[in-house]
């Protein structure tokens, strides 16, 4: 009972609001219609055929804008494109390749469902994958959280490694565990957490100095990160590059709203961070969450997957925690800038997909050797993929029916 209403009569006008939310017909059409009158207004001063290139930042916002169509709104000038939203996509081939032989000398691996099938660009033994070890024997056990593997690994007794892959938003959970001794002596965490403010500033850099392509004009920040970093992490990127930066929710009308935003700061001459997902997300974020992170790792340059070095955008475990340091207990070696090496299969395009310098229909292996059930590039492989949505939901009919009911088709 809520408030005296049944369960089922509770659920369902939840359900109620959530539909109204998402689909709110009226709402949407008055949202993209001052999208398109914007839009018409920048074009006067840009001169005609200027695209206004907007980066979602997070792999929720990309299947948001995919999977309900919102490309298909949009005016011919805005050009929406993901950006650097999956932090299994950029986890280098090197870790997976040192996962593989720790779970082949024996060690328990703990890991998430993507990456589990994340492919590395050498074999070790004849594995390919965290899923080809388990195939040859070795102890591999899907997780959701690091506290599952903290209770079976103390459970069980053996070595074991959870592999910490995440942005800021797993980072406190991680830090938490160890700060509260919730890991036993048995489990190792390899800290892979990547930063995403230095990875948004290195995406907008290499496009502003692209001669072919327009620049990144406006930035729909990632929600969940942001509750724990706070819209003023990305306060920077609005005073560095002058383009507007809009922290958003992940519903359809969130997003319509974040790009009309946009639009109307970049028809106005602004160039602001602000808060559109203000149900979630302060200016200033979760302080006790940023004491933890503090407390618990160290920013490090680190290594993204194709992409090569970006400063400052790593997380590793200080030595206080050093005895629960994978690195450590286990020699692992960093990758530094002088070791690591390329690692996408030659033809994937993964790292220009990531940066938003092209859309997965302009890699050569897309829906070909690359697909959702065979997939090449990491991009394929995890759920937050930008390739993974695009091919999942990107041609379905969802978006012309949506297009339709608005009128625009």
């Amino acid at each position: 009972m809520v408030m005296g209403v049944k369960t089922s009569d509770s659920l369902n006008a939840i359900k109620v609001l959530v539909d109204s939310f998402r689909v709110n017909l009226p709402l949407a059409k008055t949202i993209v219609s001052k999208i398109w009158s914007l839009a018409l207004e920048l074009g006067k001063r840009y001169g005609e055929g200027f695209r206004f290139k907007i980066m979602d930042f997070c792999g929720t916002h990309e299947w948001t804008i995919t999977y309900f169509g919102i490309r298909s709104l949009m005016p011919p000038s805005i050009e929406l494109v993901a950006g650097p939203g999956c932090p299994v996509c950029v986890t280098p081939s090197y870790f997976i390749e040192e996962a593989i032989k720790l779970a082949l000398d024996g060690v328990t691996i703990y890991t998430y469902g993507d990456v589990y099938r994340l492919r590395s660009i050498r074999f070790v033994r004849g594995a390919g994958s965290l899923s080809d070890a388990k195939a040859l024997g070795g102890d591999i056990r899907v997780v959701t959280n690091i506290l599952d593997a903290a209770n079976d690994a103390k459970s069980r007794g053996r070595d074991a490694v959870f592999m910490g892959i995440g942005f800021e938003t797993v980072a406190p959970g991680y830090a938490q565990a160890l700060n509260r001794g919730l890991i036993p002596n048995n489990l190792k965490i390899l800290s892979l957490v990547k930063l995403t403010p230095p990875a948004m500033f290195y995406s907008i850099d290499v496009q502003k100095g692209d001669v072919i392509e327009p620049p990144i004009m406006g930035v729909i920040a990632p929600g969940h990160v942001s509750t724990i970093t706070g819209a003023k992490a990305w306060a920077p990127v609005s005073e560095s590059f002058r383009i507007p930066v809009v922290v958003s929710g992940f519903e359809p009308i969130d997003v319509l709203a974040s790009i009309a935003e946009i639009l109307k700061q970049l028809a106005s001459g602004k160039a602001e961070t602000v808060i559109e997902y203000t149900r979630a997300v302060t200016w200033q974020g979760d302080l006790k969450a940023q004491s933890l992170i503090a407390n618990t790792f160290e920013i490090v340059d680190d290594a993204w997957r194709g992409i090569g070095f970006i400063p400052k955008s790593g997380l590793r475990i200080k030595d206080r925690y050093s005895k629960y340091d994978a690195f450590k207990v286990y020699g692992i070696k960093d990758l530094t800038p002088d070791s690591w090496r390329y690692d996408l299969t030659p033809g994937c395009r993964c790292a220009d997909v990531i940066i938003g310098k092209i859309k997965p229909t302009q890699c050569p292996l897309f829906m070909k050797s690359c697909t959702p059930s065979t997939p090449v590039g990491p991009c394929m492989v995890s759920i937050e993929g930008t390739c993974s949505i695009w091919a999942r939901f990107g041609a379905g009919g969802l978006a012309n029916e949506i297009a339709k009911e608005l009128g625009l088709l």
